[in-house]
């Protein structure tokens, strides 16, 4: 009974050290995939210009609508059909403007 008391708890230690391990790269993962996301309130024309099916026309539009509080202001306000939008909704996000 002893020796089963002694493998759990050696179990069990491992389990968390492996879980330990994995919360830093998986938090390490999610705030690179943030910083890959191109802000709408304060891009350049040349990175919104990246995006697909971005052209002058919506670029224009996209910075004279700025700020934005939610990047799905941009199908709401009317500065993008959803079409676009959805294209490039996986690689924008909006952030707060600073006070």
């Amino acid at each position: 009974m002893r020796r089963f008391c002694h493998l759990i708890a050696v179990a069990s230690i491992a389990v968390a050290a492996s879980f330990a391990a994995t919360a830093p790269t998986l938090a390490l993962a999610a705030s690179s995939a943030q910083s890959t996301l191109l802000d709408l309130n304060t891009a350049t024309p040349t990175q919104l210009k990246s995006l697909p099916g971005m052209g002058d026309a919506y670029v224009h539009r996209v910075i004279e609508g700025r700020p934005y509080t939610a990047k799905n202001q941009l199908v709401t306000r009317g500065v993008l059909p959803q079409s676009a939008y959805d294209k490039i909704s996986a690689l924008i996000i909006a952030k707060r403007p600073a006070k």
